[in-house]
């Protein structure tokens, strides 16, 4: 398998302010205080730092579910779920190389409020990550209209762009489920 095209180390300064954009927009909008997104366990990664199964080609990114499940041994371990934000690296820069008007800071923005909604719904019981393609597709017309409305209030060159161009689209991420304990 041919080797994936990776953010460079300017597009991972651009990542990180869109990271810090998306956080900051879900937080005042859920009104999540910073002790409180420690309730919410989830990583962003890029390309580099996924697993094999962590990779798709079909979306922007893939939200991972990992189930911990404690044995006995561990006294007052709790079941938990830990969600991953994998982003494609490669995924997004071939729509950048396709569309010039696209632009990776505002479109990052995006994608990562997007995949953010998602984890503070399926954490709040809001929305079950077992949905079924119907549910899913409500979900994603409800996150997608949700994104769009947290983003509309965010000054950012080339964000009315994406706006425009994603609000509809319905492969922004894949769905996966692992658990903890075959990773570790």
């Amino acid at each position: 398998m041919p080797k994936l095209q990776q953010f460079n180390d300017k597009q991972l300064r651009a990542l990180a302010h869109a990271v810090e954009i998306a956080e900051d927009v879900t937080s005042d909008y859920y009104k999540i205080s910073f002790n409180e997104w420690k309730r919410h366990r989830y990583d962003i990664k890029t390309l580099a730092h996924l697993e094999k199964d962590e990779v798709t080609h079909e979306a922007f990114a893939q939200i991972t579910r990992y189930t911990w499940n404690p044995s006995q041994k561990f006294r007052g371990g709790q079941q938990f779920d830990y969600y991953k934000i994998c982003l494609q690296d490669h995924m997004i820069l071939d729509a950048l190389a396709r569309e010039s008007e696209l632009k990776l800071l505002p479109l990052a923005a995006y994608i990562v409020t997007h995949e953010l909604i998602h984890v503070v719904r399926f954490s709040k019981f809001l929305q079950s990550f077992q949905a079924s393609p119907t549910e899913q597709m409500k979900e994603e017309v409800l996150v997608h209209a949700t994104t769009s409305e947290m983003l509309s209030k965010v000054r950012l060159p080339n964000l009315n762009y994406v706006l425009n161009s994603y609000h509809a689209s319905c492969q922004m991420e894949k769905f996966a489920e692992l658990s903890l304990e075959q990773r570790y």
